[in-house]
């Protein structure tokens, strides 16, 4: 029996959220025996997508500016046209040469819109081509809000005349799709729900921290780091701490980091192992971004929430406050954070009865493989 090949798009801009999440889906497909082609647009995140996983590496783009109004090349050169048409035409190869029965966008066309210059010409291809694969978005269960006017219309109408489905990776008794995309009822005949991506059960932890502070890539993030570093100091000595800058923390701040460390803060840039850490700590600092919400659920670590909130991002404020309705997570502001701030936020996470259990579908990578099984025959 010949496997079914999904050819996959997926571009980060900023952190790393997109590709963990398509990678974790990526790996769910494999598993059930897809043929799966990852097409990567953004800087190389190790571990991202696994060994074993055929990828396309397009020359990267990231954000320009924490809004992600404008691209730029990986050394921070604004994006010239030629360049961008050079990406545009090893997508369009990429796509002939895999012969994919789907192909998959994350994020587009409800977000990604700075890449139309390539995706408009791959929806193209896709609809020209014999036999036309399936062509699914899959997306976040939250969207960012403030939208410009007309935007959600323009989404709408790419859904409906190319797209097969939407996959919406969150549960729907946590939040639905139309909470964030106001024109839901306009698509809801292609919205299938496949449950949170959140990762496989961790293995034990090789090494046990008290207290967790991660950014995600890192490409911001610094004052969180900075507070929770300095929190160390004001709290008992004898706690371990684990500050996780990310890949993408610019080198000056990492040094600075580096500089001003109490003996017992571990400061590192990256851990493949991250789940499994968090399993094995008692409270966790982060922003509210959803891979780490998703491993958090997994675990009994107490989740302290810092919502990225720069160029106006709503997406992990309605994320966290839902958690925090639900009694899984607390909140601190990313304006004005403090170590003191911090430390009394830590102080009552670790005197905090047990974290309850959740009982959110968080088998959403499995259950995406086996939607698109269902779709494909």
């Amino acid at each position: 029996m010949i496997a079914p090949r999904v050819f996959f798009y997926v571009q980060h801009l900023l952190g790393i959220g997109h590709i963990a999440r398509a990678s974790r889906i990526a790996n769910a497909l494999a598993s059930d025996g897809f043929d799966v082609t990852v097409v990567t647009g953004g800087l190389p995140v190790p571990g991202f997508p696994a060994e074993g996983i055929k990828t396309v590496a397009l020359p990267p783009v990231v954000a320009s500016n924490a809004g992600f109004s404008g691209l730029a090349e990986a050394n921070g050169t604004p994006a010239g046209e030629e360049f961008l048409n050079r990406r545009r035409d090893i997508l369009l190869s990429a796509f002939r040469d895999a012969r994919p029965n789907v192909v998959i966008v994350e994020a587009f066309p409800f977000g990604r819109r700075q890449m139309r210059f390539e995706l408009l010409p791959l929806l193209a291809a896709i609809e020209q081509a014999d036999p036309r694969p399936k062509l699914l978005s899959s997306v976040r269960d939250i969207l960012q809000e403030n939208r410009k006017a007309g935007r959600d219309a323009e989404t709408a109408a790419l859904v409906q005349n190319h797209f097969d489905a939407v996959l919406v990776h969150g549960d729907p008794a946590f939040v639905l799709l139309e909470d964030t995309f106001p024109l839901t009822s306009d698509i809801a005949t292609k919205v299938v729900y496949t449950g949170i991506v959140a990762p496989l059960q961790a293995a034990e932890p090789s090494d046990v921290y008290d207290i967790i502070a991660s950014v995600g890539g890192g490409a911001v993030g610094m004052d969180l780091l900075a507070a929770a570093a300095r929190a160390a100091a004001i709290l008992p000595a004898d706690l371990r701490w684990l500050l996780i800058s990310g890949p993408n923390l610019p080198e000056r701040d990492f040094a600075a980091l580096s500089a001003d460390m109490a003996p017992n803060v571990t400061l590192v840039r990256f851990r493949k192992d991250f789940p499994s850490l968090l399993r094995g700590a008692r409270v966790s600092i982060s922003q509210a971004g959803y891979n780490t919400v998703g491993d958090l659920l997994k675990t009994d670590c107490r989740p302290i929430l810092v919502p990225f909130v720069a160029g106006g991002e709503t997406e992990q404020t309605v994320r966290a406050e839902r958690l925090k309705a639900l009694g899984l997570a607390d909140i601190l502001p990313e304006k004005d954070l403090t170590p003191e701030l911090v430390a009394a936020a830590v102080g009552a996470a670790l005197e905090a009865p047990a974290q309850p259990s959740t009982t959110l579908d968080l088998d959403g990578a499995h259950k995406t493989a086996q939607i698109i099984r269902v779709m494909v025959g």
